[in-house]
């Protein structure tokens, strides 16, 4: 819900730019979640296998995604740059994707919604290089 802002920067004219405003609520209020960004998953149903996994692994209590966020942004000269209650939210919103991938494979199989990114196309015959020996 961020950056869908923007101004004109026009102090120097006609020769203007644009200026992405980051209102620093990227991450949105910690007790409010925002669903409707979720209807472009919600409609089309579709999601790629790989992201589909490691969604999946970020849901296991080993590698939460709160803690791994966490940990990642003790790095950042800011820290911290989330509170303990936007972090906690993110676990939270992940179960709601989840759920939104769950409820799709539910409606249409998850061979309609899971798109498999991991293996290579198969390439034709005639479309092969010819060996010589």
């Amino acid at each position: 819900m961020d950056r869908h802002h923007y101004e004109m920067f026009t102090k120097f004219g006609d020769d203007g730019f644009l200026l992405h405003l980051d209102n620093a609520r990227g991450f949105g209020r910690h007790s409010h979640d925002e669903t409707s960004i979720l209807a472009p998953l919600s409609q089309c149903c579709i999601i790629k296998r790989t992201t589909l996994l490691r969604l999946q692994l970020l849901a296991q209590p080993e590698y939460r995604l709160s803690d791994v966020m966490r940990e990642s942004l003790l790095q950042d000269r800011l820290a911290p740059v989330l509170t303990e209650p936007h972090l906690l939210a993110l676990d939270r919103r992940l179960q709601l994707i989840l759920k939104a991938v769950r409820k799709c494979i539910d409606t249409y199989g998850e061979g309609k919604v899971v798109a498999n990114d991991t293996t290579q196309p198969e390439v034709p015959t005639s479309d092969r290089a010819k060996l010589t020996s």
